[in-house]
This record gives structure tokens, sequence and C-alpha cells, in this order.
């Protein structure tokens, strides 16, 4: 969300941004509210300032002159109620166009409509050269007995799944590695709760754009989709201390998409799942674009460090306008390599936000001349599986169907080649 005052200063940038984006935002409609609710506002402050001044002169005032002036209060205050009403329903009309408003795009993300525009940056790694047949990570989980697809869909419906054996040692041991490394880097783990209030959703800006993307249960909670909703909940409300900043948070949580626009879109295998595990990072900054900046290239390198280590080759694309949700200033997507698509898939995304999340949050803190400021907020995936299973499988493979186990994680399976 962003400052009124800044949208009607800055109209040019709102309206750039939101041609970048490719959304449809009516300003004018906005604008438009926005000077209704000034105006009724108004209208009612006055009423009340009429009838505070009453009640301080009636005490003084007796007889005919005390009547009068009660008579003239009750009509005041009838304007007074029907103006409170009028009010309500403009701000609540206010409230809902700005919570459409758009997030300003930095100047480097390149235009762009789909993530088929997005632009390559940089590349890791060598490509996986056999001199065998390789074979897909379906196959490579069904010939070793680590996936039961038909099981999984009878218990957990359509994208269910049991992963056993090797393939649940691998994420396990993904997930730890994925923790020891963000606590080398100075973040705090914490697990983080799946269940959150529709606030925080609307606070992180899943709601109301993604909102059919996202499970609801009858307790009027959902199912986080990432452990950055919870996370960025943590603080909401709060004022910070400024040396603390920045906050640096490193979550584990189940996650839970509906897939709602995903018909037809990676059906089988372990890519797409309406349940599945993340290791998140996110952080709160002191409100400065520069800060900011160094901060999200450090989340990606961060996430770019574990899949070296994981010896994935992939590559990392800067998110052009089109693909970027409305609060997100500027993304990078890490994608892996996965060689039975011969083609890069996303593993990672890492954003920056500015203050439009802390502002909806209302996460502040004191600067050093005592000015209150809303918090920057960036979040990026560290791990996120069985996504990453899949190509640890295909770009690990053995011509006997077995697994080289890579070296960060032998430490927590134990063997450096895994088998049926």
């Amino acid at each position: 969300m962003l400052d009124i005052g800044f949208i009607r200063e800055h109209h040019d940038l709102i309206k750039a941004a939101v041609a970048k984006k490719r959304l449809k935002f009516d300003l004018g409609a906005l604008l438009k509210a926005d000077d209704e609710r000034r105006e009724l506002l108004a209208e009612i402050e006055g009423y009340r300032a009429e009838m505070n001044r009453a009640s301080e002169k009636i005490p003084t005032l007796q007889g005919g002159e005390r009547d009068a002036i009660l008579s003239e209060m009750k009509g005041v205050k009838e304007k007074l109620v029907a103006g409170e009403a009028k009010y309500e329903k403009a701000k609540k009309k206010y409230d809902k166009l700005m919570l459409d408003v758009p997030n300003i795009p930095d100047p480097s993300v390149p235009d762009g409509e789909t993530d088929a525009e997005n632009q390559e940056i940089r590349k890791w790694g060598d490509l996986p050269q056999f001199d065998f047949e390789p074979k897909g990570h379906i196959e490579l989980l069904e010939q070793n007995g680590w996936v039961d697809f038909e099981r999984g869909a009878k218990v957990a419906g359509f994208r269910g799944n049991f992963r056993m054996g090797g393939a649940a040692m691998l994420e396990f041991a993904v997930w730890q590695y994925a923790l020891e490394l963000m606590q080398g880097k100075g973040f705090i783990p914490m697990l983080a709760p799946a269940l959150a209030k529709p606030e925080f959703f609307m606070g992180t800006g899943w709601f109301p754009q993604a909102a059919e993307d996202v499970y609801k249960t009858q307790d009027d909670l959902y199912l986080a989709g990432t452990a950055e909703v919870p996370l960025m909940g943590f603080h909401a409300g709060e004022v910070i201390v400024r040396e603390e900043l920045p906050k640096k948070y490193v979550g584990f949580s189940p996650c839970y998409r509906r897939e709602a626009g995903s018909h037809g879109k990676d059906t089988r295998g372990l890519y797409r799942l309406h349940e599945f595990y993340k290791v998140e990072q996110v952080i709160l900054c002191e409100a400065s674009h520069q800060t900011s900046v160094a901060l999200h290239e450090e989340i990606v390198r961060a996430a770019e460090e574990l899949m070296q280590g994981l010896e994935i080759p992939y590559h990392v694309v800067v998110n052009c306008g089109g693909d970027l949700g409305l609060g997100q200033v500027k993304k990078y997507d890490v994608e892996g390599w996965l060689p039975s698509e011969k083609r890069y898939r996303e593993t990672h995304s890492a954003s920056y936000f500015h203050d439009f999340q802390s502002r909806r949050l209302n996460i502040r803190y004191k600067d050093e001349e005592g000015n209150m400021k809303f918090a920057h907020s960036l979040n990026s995936t560290v791990a996120a599986t069985p996504r990453l299973l899949e190509m640890i499988l295909e770009n690990h493979q053995q011509q006997d169907g077995t697994i080289r186990v890579p070296k960060v994680l032998q430490k927590w399976i134990g063997k450096d080649v895994l088998s049926r």
C-alpha cells in the first residue's frame, strides 16, 4: 500500500507502474473516492465541533434559551449520524481501491508482459552430460520405491503423494542444509505457523488479488502459501528499535496453494503441488532504497549458494514488469536445470517491497531524528521441496538408477549414494 499523499503527488509514476505491471486500475476513481471521503470527514468533524461547543455552552443557559439549543443539537446529531454512515460507505470504497494501487517498480526492471520476457543476468554450472539415457524424476522415484502417487491421491486428492525412503531423506537433508546455511549468515531460525488470520494475507499483498489461490478453514483462518505471511505478521503493529535493524529471519513451514490458475500445468510429478515445504528468508530493514537494493542482492546470492552446494546448474533472471506482483519493486528468479525437460525451472524468487507491506501491517521504527518510519521488507525462497528434489534426482542420477548425494547433504544422510 502506498501513501495517498504520494499517490496524489505522483500521478505519472502510478500510471507508469500500472502500465509496466500490465494491471487494470482506475486512478481517477481512487482520487474521486478520496475527495468524497475527505469532504464527508470534514463535514462530520464540523458537526462534532458544533456539538462540542454547544455542550460547553449548555450548562450556562437556562429556560427557553437552553431548550432552543438542545433542540438545535438534536438536529445536528441527526446530521452527524447520517454523515457518519455516508462516510463509512465512502471510506469502504476508498479502502478497496487503495488495495489495488501497485507499488512502483525499480527503473532497472525490464519491460515485458509475461515470464517469457524475463531477462537472464547470469548462469552457473555445466549442464550434466550423461553417457546413458537419463530418466525423469518420476521414473527414478518409482524405480527406487520412493513415491506412491496412487495412495497419495487416495488420501489427499489430486496432486497428493507419499514420498518415502531416499526421497524423504533427501528432503530432510535439504531443509537442514538450508537452515544451517542461513544461520551462518546471521538469520534467526523460526518454525512459522501455516495458519494465519486474513489481515496478514492482506498485509503481505496476497489478498485480495491472489485470494482464490489460498485455502480457507472453517474458523476464518487461512493456510499460508509461504512462511512470508506469518513471518511478516510477527512484527505487525510494532515499533522496532532502530538499532535492531535489519531483522533477519529464516522460517520453515508447510505451505498450501490451490494452484487455481494452473489447470493442466505440471499435473504429473512433484513440481506443482497443493502442499509442499519451504524454508523462507524474510528481512525487515531501515527505509532506505540503497539498503533494500543491497539486501536484495544478498538474499538472491544466498539462494544461489544453496544451489551451488546442491550442485544444480542454474541461471538467474530479473523479472519483467508483467511478471511482478502488486507490491514488488523488483524480483529475481533462480531457475534450476531439469534434464528431463531440457530447460530451467523456477526454484527461488527473491523480492523487495520498500514499505508496501509494512505500511499495511503497521511495522515501524524511529529514525535517528526520532521520526517514525515504516520499515522496508524483503523475502526470498531458501529451499522449496519437493521441487528441489526433482532436480537433485535428475542431475545426480547414475546409470543404474541410484542417486549420487551432493557432498553438502552427506552428513545428514550418512551415504554418498542412495539406492532402493
